[in-house]
């Protein structure tokens, strides 16, 4: 989800409160497109408590009277990636600094930030700055940062209105609606002509959006600002009514429900009621899904972390989808790789499935090679077809013969045709098993691949695809460093539990790592990690076999299931085949359960 109005409206909050009367002591430019503002904020007396003395020792957490906090403002323009927010981490900058950060230090270094505020709910933010210029005199300027996607600017303005300089220029060859030039006056550009939601009627309303011969979420979004398509199908959501519906179609009485749904929502905005928080895709927090400083329903069956700030929220959010996308991004060659090599591999699959079905006639020659050479003396020369009694179903059958062949000539054809498809039975029987337990190997690989959370994950992953030939070994004459480690929990009742990452990991978990009596845990007839729960000599409680059932189940192939069949049983009944595949375990005595793969009560160490 990209930064709408209402999240922009929240961040303006925050800053508002937190950056008002705050002089700015340093500004960097560590990217092109990206100012990094450190600021100090007058001391605040600590609400509801008493200014401790000079005697006493301060209170974590607590500013004290006279003391300044300092603040990292992060402010990008960046094309796929605007973005503002309250950071704690500081970004090295270059060694020369660039054109505008240089102006900006000019300007508005040590400059008080005397009002943060945003024009209606635009994507838009204005910093209003109080500075001394070079004579002494008390100067005002604004720094405004527009985030709209590939048109994201930072604008340095003066008091008139006038633009000193922007940290992209736009000309009027690259846009003919707004050039943002020093010496031009800075404006809005009014391009879609959408209304404020903020100060919409309910005859405004109906009439700019139920008017639309378009789906109701994008009549919504399309008319007003700062309202992203999330929110549009949010509002619909609340409301009870169909988004895909076009919004000229819709009854009196589910127009007046939506407005008012989208009035109740302004409202929380006005008074500034934000409920930042980001939406989850996995019970563990892990893969984030989308964020909003407003409660999003529609995601009600998903995992929901609250924020006390939208600064964190955002830092979190982008930092655990950075996370993601660059694990997928180092993971593409392998992955690519893996798959190629398994649709190579059910192809073969499909190939040896269907010759292995031609070979159920054999049988069928081998009779009839046995029937002739029964009953073969009686059959006239030249005969086309022969009838005789198939003495082991006690049934009459016709068999064909080639009427240049005696019956004996005939019986050795058939036998020989038998002998053929019998060599091939067992040829492809052993060969389908391999190709079997070779796209087993593969689609466990790819499980794998889609649980690495971080580079030192997909070490051993590649390690794998190399020892079992799929990539080409290169010898540097370096070993491959292994870092990755299993996973590890602890259960309600200190049992401690440990989840292999890939396949290596789950022959050395289970082989090496596990003792007779520990218990292992795999999901049924799917790729999946080994989960060891060790023992310690006893029983462990079913509430501690749930959990480890809970992680076999979310950490293989079936975690987006409601319910997961798992195997256990005491390790010493686990054995490996010889020649078996990396992972690859048999055993014929075992327990199951069905159980779901919600692992967020389970404590990770």
């Amino acid at each position: 989800m990209a930064l709408d109005g209402i999240v922009i409206s929240n961040i303006t909050a925050e800053l508002s409160g937190k950056l008002t009367g705050a002089r700015i002591s340093k500004i960097a430019q560590p990217e092109a497109d990206e100012l990094l503002l450190t600021l100090k904020a007058p001391g605040r007396a600590s609400q509801g408590r008493e200014a401790c003395s000079s005697e006493s020792e301060p209170v974590p957490g607590i500013p004290q009277a006279g003391a300044s906090a300092q603040y990292r403002l992060l402010l990008s323009a960046g094309a796929s990636l605007p973005l503002i927010y309250l950071t704690k981490a500081n970004k090295p900058s270059p060694m020369t600094a660039p054109n505008f950060c240089m102006l900006l230090r000019k300007h508005i270094a040590n400059g008080k930030i005397l009002r943060v505020w945003q024009p209606g709910l635009e994507r838009i933010i204005h910093f209003e700055i109080e500075h001394y210029n070079e004579m002494g005199d008390l100067c005002r300027k604004e720094l405004i940062l527009e985030l709209m996607g590939k048109h994201s600017n930072l604008i340095f303005c003066d008091d008139k209105g006038m633009i000193i300089d922007s940290i992209k220029h736009v000309s009027a060859q690259t846009s003919s609606v707004r050039e943002v030039l020093p010496g031009r006056p800075y404006f809005i550009a009014q391009t879609q002509k959408k209304c404020n939601p903020l100060s919409t009627s309910q005859e405004e309303f109906c009439s700019v959006v139920f008017t639309r011969p378009m789906q109701l979420a994008k009549a919504i979004y399309s008319s007003y600002t700062g309202i992203s398509p999330v929110i549009a199908e949010e509002l619909c959501f609340r409301a009870g009514a169909e988004s895909s519906q076009s919004a000229n179609s819709i009854d009196p009485l589910t127009r007046i429900h939506l407005y008012r749904t989208f009035e109740l929502l302004m409202e929380d905005v006005k008074e500034k009621r934000y409920a930042p928080g980001i939406i989850y895709e996995d019970s563990e927090g892990r893969t984030p899904v989308d964020f909003s400083s407003v409660p999003l329903l529609m995601y009600q069956d998903l995992q929901t972390r609250s924020f006390d700030s939208p600064s964190e929220m955002l830092e979190q959010y982008y930092a655990m989808k950075n996370t993601v996308t660059r694990i997928r991004q180092k993971s593409s060659d392998l992955r690519r790789i893996a798959t190629t090599a398994l649709d190579r591999c059910r192809k073969k699959y499909e190939l040896q499935s269907r010759q292995l079905k031609d070979t159920e006639k054999r049988d069928k020659y081998r009779i009839y090679g046995e029937l002739l050479h029964t009953y073969g003396y009686g059959i006239e020369p030249g005969a086309k077809s022969f009838d005789a009694l198939n003495y082991y179903t006690d049934e009459m059958l016709t068999i064909p013969l080639d009427s240049t062949l005696t019956a004996q000539e005939n019986a050795q054809k058939y036998f020989d045709k038998y002998n053929k498809l019998k060599r091939t039975y067992e040829a492809l029987s052993e060969l389908i098993k391999e190709t079997k337990a070779e796209i087993e190997h593969l689609e466990s690989i790819c499980t794998f691949m889609d649980m690495a959370l971080s580079e030192e994950d997909l070490v051993q992953v590649k390690e794998e695809l190399t020892d079992a030939g799929y990539i080409r070994r290169r010898y540097t004459g370096k070993k491959v460093k292994i870092t990755s480690r299993p996973f590890h929990y602890l259960s309600a009742d200190g049992y401690d539990m440990y989840v292999g990452k890939n396949n290596y990991q789950n022959d050395e978990l289970t082989f090496h790592f596990a003792s007779g009596g520990d218990w292992w845990f795999h999901a049924k007839g799917v790729p999946g990690s080994h989960v060891i729960v060790k023992a310690n000599g006893e029983l462990p409680p079913d509430s501690t076999f749930e959990d480890a059932a809970r992680l076999a189940a979310w950490y293989s192939q079936s975690r987006g299931a409601g319910k997961v069949e798992i195997d256990y049983v005491e390790k010493k009944h686990v054995k490996k085949p010889n020649g078996a595949k990396p992972g690859f375990v048999v055993y014929y005595t075992n327990y199951s359960m069905m159980i779901d793969c919600d692992i967020s009560g389970i404590r990770q160490l």
